[in-house]
């Protein structure tokens, strides 16, 4: 404690951001203060009054370190970017574990409607979150069938393009034909565009009519696709109840604490409608204060998201609640406004959400406790394969592993590529999976191949690569004892002490048992019998990464299949095909080009040209 004492003495009068560590040099929990003397000394002095959490964090902090920020606005935005990036274990976390399905009129001289998970500051135009991904699927083929809207995303057609089968059956206007007038498109899309905000009582009146037409024909098949249409949207953009006449979109935003987990519950309000809600699962104790949960939620959630409402209806307003807004103001280039409405339609409008919220909190919490009880069970069962292999002793304490798989692919050795993917407990991390082009390898040879793609991985630590410094608590290879033996001769040569198991296959190609090495020459098998959660486990695992390595190698395969057709071409160097890739982007759009288009690409003569065009046109 001498060193924290000392150190506080140094602390400034200034606003920034405070990092406490325990005595690994993890950081433990991220704060910001309006004045770092003023707030890390609060942690050291009495803990009498201190809640649990609290108490227990001062009891693991072994150092802090602090950054000076210039105002209480850059401690706030500095402080939610530390978050994120370290995931503090005494912070108040939102778990990004699920992302719900978003419809999207795409920013584009012909807009597209599509479904999309990924949300981008792009100028497109996002309605969303839903939680129902099939209600989504049918409206977007809805709306692209009524509309007859453009479906591909090309944004470039050259002449002689052949439009596609939906042009022909009029499920799009052909904008590949060049004869679409934008006025129209731009009306069609209008069209879209208010259906999406609610105003879909004319699409439903015309579908129900068409569905009753189609009865009446006995195509009862065809009635039936009018039907879930129907049902779709309804069930996307029905309004639950008219709630606010004098505002247009608003989020109201309620924690909500169960047994054992705390959530966030968001309700959207779009145009003065209540169209929907969704739940998110914050990692805090039950003691942290609402005002607390709030502003944790309102910093991370919004910080990630492109459209944000003006208003933010709360119970509370959080202690911080002036330098939110202005945080949330700059993020979405508009005036956003914290409201804790005392009468009127808005206070009857959260009270009636608050009562929701009463009554989702116990399906919610049931659903959490069986995720939990699946992943203690899943820990449970791997820290057993780790105890039999004599990698850990004592009784589980409910953590969660981190684990690495690898996969091989090629076609008859050729085009070899790896592929590694990463799960943290039952939760797949694909920001962290990795693709390897194999080199040093020639034909079909899998151990070398592998070898090759482990030694890289791990080096890559020795590098200095943040993209690949945590290390797995246990390796799974796709294999039995060669695998094992490969990645183990990898991980010696490099000094890491990392558990390796393979699994091993029986007769109809199902996972029965994970082999590892006991000895230098001895393997032993432990059955997967008994531990249901880890053979499921592995199986989900073993096809990640199997999907993960052919998608690879189908793209590597597609890439270099296209790069050999230019090489066939008399005149056509590496840098010549480089260029007429890099203007036509595909072989394809090479072959539909004229020759004077590729007369245009640089470094082309007229020679090279007629070349390329002559061997695309032999007829």
């Amino acid at each position: 404690m001498t060193d924290i004492k000392e150190s506080l003495k140094n602390l400034p009068d200034k606003p920034g951001v405070y990092m406490h560590k325990d005595s690994l040099g993890n950081i433990i929990y991220v704060g910001k203060a309006v004045s770092l003397k003023n707030r890390v000394r609060q942690y050291f002095q009495s803990k009498r009054n201190m809640p649990p959490k609290v108490r227990s964090m001062v009891d693991s902090i072994a150092e802090f370190e602090y950054i000076t920020t210039g105002s209480e606005m850059e401690a706030l935005i500095l402080e939610c970017n530390l978050i994120k990036k370290h995931r503090p274990k005494y912070n108040v976390l939102l778990r990004d574990d699920k992302t719900y399905p978003y419809i999207k009129i795409t920013n584009e001289e012909y807009p597209r409607i599509i479904k999309t998970r990924i949300v981008k500051k792009d100028g497109g135009k996002y309605f969303g979150p839903y939680s129902d991904a099939g209600a989504v699927n049918k409206i977007v083929d809805l709306l692209n069938d009524s509309f007859a809207l453009k479906r591909c995303s090309a944004v470039a057609f050259p002449p002689g393009f052949r439009p596609c089968l939906n042009y022909h059956i009029e499920q799009c206007r052909g904008i590949c034909s060049g004869t679409v007038d934008p006025g129209e498109y731009e009306e069609a899309v209008e069209g879209a565009r208010e259906f999406l905000s609610g105003k879909n009582k004319k699409i439903i009146a015309k579908l129900e009519e068409k569905m009753t037409a189609s009865a009446e024909k006995l195509d009862f098949e065809q009635a039936a696709v009018y039907r879930d249409y129907i049902e779709a949207a309804k069930a996307l953009s029905a309004t639950q109840r008219v709630v606010m006449q004098h505002s247009n979109d608003a989020d109201i935003v309620i924690p909500a604490k169960g047994h054992d987990e705390v959530h966030m519950v968001i309700f959207f309000v779009r145009d003065g409608k209540l169209v929907g809600r969704e739940a998110y699962e914050l990692e805090a104790g039950h003691e942290t204060e609402r005002k607390e949960l709030i502003s944790a939620f309102l910093n991370q959630h919004y910080s990630r998201l492109p459209n944000i409402p003006k208003e933010i209806l709360v119970r509370e307003l959080p202690d911080d609640s002036h330098i939110l807004e202005e945080y949330l103001t700059e993020l979405a280039g508009h005036n956003v406004k914290l409201t804790c409405p005392q009468r009127g339609e808005k206070k009857a409008l959260i009270d009636m959400a608050s009562r929701d919220v009463i009554e989702m909190v116990k399906p919610i919490d049931d659903k959490a406790t069986a995720a939990k009880k699946r992943e203690n069970d899943l820990g449970a069962d791997i820290f057993s394969v780790l105890k039999d292999m004599g990698k850990a002793a004592g009784e589980y304490d409910g953590r969660q592993y981190r684990a690495e798989a690898y996969d091989i692919s090629n076609t008859n050795g050729v085009d070899t590529v790896g592929a590694m993917v990463v799960f943290e407990g039952l939760k797949a991390d694909k920001k962290s999976y990795r693709k390897f082009k194999v080199r040093t390898i020639d034909g079909q040879d899998d151990y070398g191949s592998m070898k090759e793609v482990l030694s890289r991985r791990f080096n890559r630590v020795f590098q200095g690569d943040e993209s690949f410094e945590i290390l797995p608590d246990i390796i799974f290879m796709d294999g039995g004892k060669g695998h094992v033996s490969t990645a183990l001769e990898v991980l010696d040569a490099a000094g890491f002490d990392i558990p390796v198991v393979g699994m091993v296959k029986d007769d109809k190609h199902r996972t029965r048992a994970l082999v590892y090495r006991k000895g230098q020459e001895t393997y032993e098998e432990i059955p997967l019998a008994g531990k249901n959660m880890l053979f499921k486990y592995i199986g989900r695992m073993q096809e990640e990464v199997h999907r993960f390595a052919i998608e690879y190698h189908r793209k590597v395969r597609s890439k270099n299949a296209e790069i050999s057709v230019l090489d066939e071409i008399q005149g056509i160097g590496p840098a010549r095909r480089a260029a007429l890739l890099k203007h036509f982007k595909s072989v394809d759009a090479v072959k539909a080009a004229s020759l004077s288009e590729i007369e245009e690409v640089q470094g082309m003569t007229t020679a090279a040209a007629m070349s390329v065009w002559s061997f695309f046109h032999k007829t």
